[in-house]
């Protein structure tokens, strides 16, 4: 399988984030996840210990901005991801999905940076991220919803010559979402410009490890988009 590769787009807007671009290869695949892992459940632990302060208010704020642009606000249901992450935490509900989901879920939780994970296969290789035009959206659940992305950060994948949103710092695709079957998976955690890319790079590389020690994957790495 081709490692992924991720383009950000020069037009307005993308300025404002910092990205990391993760893969898992040659997974055994992604079954339904059954139980607590015991990193989960650590981490759990952690959260409710601290709070809502367990996000920095700085980086819950920049988190926001980077996401706030003309028609898009990050708010209400529009949330980042990662900010329903802590509020499931904190509401013993945090939800377990398979274990490449769930090392998503734990590192966004972690870092405090939203994310999304894809299946590899349904992607492609090539990515791009970019602020959704007018009357672009996708359905992101089995019931059917959607979700309008007019300015909001996508991740778009390559279809012929054109690039089509499958993911953004809210919700993702139903299109392209992990399977039981999925053998491969690409994930983008996006970061404020502003913040120092250490932690950036601590979030990417600690997931890069989960989806070795905890998903299988044989072949998993990252880097700075």
């Amino acid at each position: 399988m081709e490692i992924p590769t991720l383009e950000i787009d020069a037009g307005p807007g993308p300025g404002t984030v910092r990205a990391a671009l993760v893969w898992g290869l040659e997974l055994p695949g992604c079954a339904p996840t059954r139980a607590v892992p015991a990193y989960i459940a650590e981490l759990l632990g952690r959260v409710r210990a601290a709070g809502e302060g367990f996000f920095d208010p700085a980086r819950r704020a920049a988190v926001r901005g980077m996401l706030r642009h003309g028609r898009f606000k990050p708010s209400g249901r529009s949330k980042p991801a990662s900010e329903y992450l802590l509020a499931a935490a904190l509401g013993g509900d945090f939800p377990l999905v398979n274990p490449a989901v769930d090392a998503n879920n734990a590192v966004s939780l972690e870092s405090g940076y939203p994310a999304s994970i894809f299946d590899l296969e349904l992607t492609g290789p090539s990515l791009c991220l970019r602020r959704g035009r007018e009357g672009e959206s996708y359905v992101f659940n089995p019931s059917g919803q959607v979700i309008g992305i007019e300015d909001l950060l996508c991740v778009c994948r390559r279809e012929g010559e054109r690039w089509v949103p499958c993911g953004n710092p809210v919700k993702d695709s139903m299109a392209t979402k992990t399977r039981e079957s999925t053998r491969a998976v690409v994930a983008v955690i996006y970061a404020p410009a502003g913040e120092s890319a250490a932690h950036l790079e601590a979030a990417a590389r600690r997931f890069s490890s989960l989806l070795a020690a905890e998903c299988g994957a044989s072949g998993a790495g990252w880097r700075l988009a």
